[in-house]
């Protein structure tokens, strides 16, 4: 699904910053890889180049085959949102929307009607086992809650890759378990999983773990 082939990104300077170093990497459908590095390595580059924010400086980047290089800035928006899915540590949400809409928010510039946007936000809360507070405002909700709206915004697109960035960082331990193991839930039902973490507990949960240093990007878990 993800093939990294010497992709790298420096910013224009003065002077130029490298912020990822040219890496390989092959993630394949269906797998769970945690990423894992001291703050300022480019773990949030390495995420947004795969999430199609950011675009290489140097060599390619490919999505299920498709050399994303290539595509236009609206093909890039398209199949971002068609296939990819975000969860960020921050969860998001706007205060004066209820649990629904603001799920339903994700589907706003598809072509579906207001009924399907309703009865696919809904599924997606039920999917991250929400049903039942659909009709809560975010400051009503724990921070749990909270964070499985977010997880459920990012599914109710039916993605076939959800990219996460900290999860788990504004959570209490225990609050912190209960959104792993719905990570683990996910991963078990096929979901491809890439997960951004401080966490030596949470880089575990990955069958993979990718250290990042300096921009450079090597298997496994640093020594």
């Amino acid at each position: 699904m993800i093939h990294l082939d010497g992709a790298g990104l420096t910013y224009a300077g003065p002077p130029p910053v490298t912020a990822l170093q040219p890496c390989d990497l092959i993630v394949r459908r269906g797998e769970f890889v945690t990423v894992v590095g001291p703050s300022g390595a480019g773990k949030s580059t390495l995420l947004n180049i795969i999430g199609l924010l950011d675009t290489p400086t140097q060599g390619i980047f490919r999505l299920d085959g498709l050399d994303t290089g290539a595509l236009e800035d609206g093909e890039r928006t398209a199949l971002r949102g068609h296939r990819i899915g975000f969860v960020f540590q921050s969860f998001h949400l706007l205060p004066h929307r209820t649990a629904w809409e603001n799920v339903a928010l994700a589907l706003i510039y598809r072509s579906t009607s207001r009924k399907e946007r309703i009865t696919r936000a809904k599924e997606a809360l039920a999917q991250v086992g929400l049903e039942h507070r659909s009709d809560a405002l975010p400051s009503t909700l724990s921070g749990g809650e909270r964070q499985r709206v977010a997880i459920a915004r990012a599914l109710v697109g039916r993605p076939s890759l959800l990219l996460c960035d900290e999860p788990t960082g504004n959570l209490d331990s225990a609050t912190a378990r209960s959104i792993l193991e719905l990570l683990d839930e996910l991963h078990a039902g096929g979901m491809t999983l890439m997960v951004i973490t401080h966490d030596p507990s949470v880089a575990e949960r990955g069958e993979r773990t990718i250290t990042i240093c300096d921009g450079k990007l090597t298997e496994g878990t640093a020594e």
